[in-house]
């Protein structure tokens, strides 16, 4: 049984949460969700443990206060499969000129001035 824990302390490790769990039977795996960029805990994992001692963690451990803070545990949903986002270049995607773009020939760039002088803007 995959199980959900949201609501987890940030400073909780995974082998805390195991061992919370371990009380109710073996199990297979525990894992707290952590952001890609930073590696902090999101505040939620996963546990893996059999159907039955699953079904008893969960009901014991939903809504018990662990590390100070409140658990909410259930039974993992099949995750929703969303339709990919796609971009196309209609529309501003468009790189070849613009405020940002590498214009040579139309005065584009940040200022606005294609004027390679040094003498600043020229209007």
């Amino acid at each position: 049984m995959n199980i959900f824990v949201s609501n987890i302390n940030y400073a909780t490790k995974e082998y805390e949460l195991q061992d919370l769990f371990s009380e109710f039977g073996d199990v297979s795996s525990a894992k707290i969700i952590t952001d890609k960029e930073t590696g902090r805990s999101r505040g939620f994992g996963f546990i893996e443990m059999s159907d039955e001692e699953g079904q008893e963690a969960i009901e014991a451990l939903n809504q018990k206060e662990f590390n100070g803070k409140v658990l909410n545990v259930s039974e993992a949903k099949p995750r929703e499969e969303k339709p990919r986002r796609t971009f196309s270049n209609n529309g501003g995607n468009n790189r070849g000129g613009g405020s940002y773009g590498n214009n040579r020939g139309n005065g584009g760039g940040y200022g606005g001035s294609n004027n390679r002088s040094g003498g600043g803007n020229r209007w």
